[in-house]
């Protein structure tokens, strides 16, 4: 399920749209808090390929099944 939008709300806390559904205020500190600081939140961007959800130019990403997966298992 590829991810086609998102929007940080506040730290950690997004809004993510996927082919199929959209997840509001979900909090993704657990998966990414070590790798990317909240200054290098605004590096966020999709992978129009893979559906990724990318940071600091694409040096730390997430996969859209694992985002997926965490979003419904949060």
């Amino acid at each position: 399920m590829k991810l086609i939008n998102f929007k940080n709300h506040k730290n950690y806390i997004f809004n993510f749209t996927f082919e199929n559904i959209t997840i509001n205020n979900i909090d993704i500190s657990s998966l990414i808090k070590n790798k990317v600081t909240l200054q290098e939140l605004k590096t966020a961007h999709i992978d129009k390929d893979w559906g990724c959800l990318e940071f600091n130019d694409g040096m730390v990403d997430i996969e859209p099944k694992t985002l997926y997966n965490f979003c419904f298992n949060y």
